[in-house]
Formats: C-alpha cells, sequence, structure tokens
C-alpha cells in the first residue's frame, strides 16, 4: 500500500512540473510573439499548468480502484491479459477497456 502511494506521489508530481514548464513555456512563447512582452500569458500559463497538475493529482488519489498495466486474471478458464490501458475497476469487470491477450 505504501508502494502504491509512493507511486501516487512521483506521478503526482512529475506530471504537475511537466504541465507547468510547458504552460510557462506556452506563456513565454505568446507573450514574446502575440503580446508585446507582458507578463500576464506567463504567469496565466503557469498557473493552468499548475492547476491543471493539481487536479490530476486529485484524481489520482481520490479513485483508489485503478489499475496500472498489472497482470490482471479476467476470465475463470485461467486466461492472463494485459491491460493496455489505465481502467475504473468497475469498468474493468464488465470488460469494457482496452485489453490484449498475453502470449
Amino acid at each position: 500500500m505504501a508502494a502504491e502511494h509512493g507511486r501516487k506521489w512521483d506521478r503526482c508530481l512529475a506530471d504537475t512540473a511537466v504541465k507547468t514548464v510547458t504552460g510557462l513555456a506556452v506563456g513565454v512563447v505568446f507573450s514574446v510573439v502575440l503580446f508585446k512582452r507582458r507578463t500576464w500569458p506567463v504567469s496565466l500559463g503557469s498557473g493552468l499548468g499548475l492547476g491543471m497538475g493539481y487536479a490530476n493529482c486529485q484524481h489520482d488519489f481520490r479513485s483508489p480502484y485503478l489499475v496500472h498495466g498489472d497482470m490482471v486474471k479476467v476470465s475463470g478458464e485461467g486466461e492472463m491479459w494485459r491491460v493496455t490501458a489505465a481502467c475504473d475497476a468497475s469498468f474493468f469487470m464488465m470488460s469494457t477497456c482496452a485489453h490484449s491477450q498475453d502470449q
């Protein structure tokens, strides 16, 4: 449980950092190209990136039933399936997520 919590924190911080830096870069480009070197596009881009990262972190920590690409036994016949996308567990039980049979 603690290892999964640590992985969520790592994903959260990395995702927030990438989104904030990307928003900052887009803000700088728009500031230089379109808005005569004003500072508000940089602040807006950084804030949007930080907000999107924060929202993704909230979603990740509030949804504990995500399956992240592990080997999961789907049917009773003993076949193993590899999950190719993160799926909500309730949808996974109904086999609506994308999955492929492991060879």
